[in-house]
């Protein structure tokens, strides 16, 4: 059997963050863990919580940096270095600013486009040749300011939209691990609701 795959959830630590819009791909990540009956737990000299779990043949690490998200590169790759992951096997789920809310996509390597967790991640791990599973949360209304935007919660009118969203990254990242990329792109790639 091929190696683990490793699915890195980026987002912000703490209550604060946990239902914001920049910690949707932490979401992702809870969510499957949660659906696949595992915890996730602090590692040791690392600063992330992972757990090892596997479904339809794969073996999946889930992984969240407990570092503020434009830092969590390089504890990610660090974790992926002591676990033998080569990049090819890593998916960042993020959130997604240039997306259509509630719209999924699926790539591998490509631009950041200016996503700072991204740009960690590619940076510490000296490629952006990783998959990506995009969560679309759409621009900010008139003039809001992006990160403030970003980091406010969903409100209650999205909420329905966003567990759909996060229940089919998840599915996914599933997917992407058993069927590969093109499949799961055909399958998942939406412009939105």
């Amino acid at each position: 059997m091929a190696g683990p795959w490793l699915v890195a959830g980026l987002g912000n630590p703490g209550e604060r963050y946990a239902t914001t819009r920049h910690n949707a791909g932490v979401m992702v990540v809870h969510w499957l863990a949660d659906r696949l009956g595992v915890r996730l737990k602090k590692v040791r000299l690392l600063p992330v919580d992972a757990a090892e779990t596997g479904t339809d043949g794969s073996s999946l690490l889930l992984v969240r940096a407990t570092t503020f998200m434009n830092v969590s590169g390089p504890p990610i790759s660090s974790f992926a270095r002591k676990r033998h992951v080569p990049v090819d096997r890593v998916v960042a789920v993020h959130d997604e600013i240039d997306l259509a809310f509630g719209a999924l996509r699926i790539k591998r390597g490509g631009s950041t486009a200016g996503h700072h967790g991204l740009d960690s991640m590619v940076e510490a791990f000296r490629t952006p040749d990783f998959y990506r599973v995009r969560l679309g949360v759409g621009r900010p209304p008139g003039r809001r300011d992006p990160v403030d935007f970003l980091l406010s919660p969903f409100t209650k009118r999205e909420r329905e939209v966003v567990e759909v969203m996060i229940e089919d990254a998840a599915d996914a990242v599933v997917s992407l691990a058993t069927d590969g990329l093109e499949s799961t792109q055909s399958r998942f790639n939406r412009p939105g609701p």
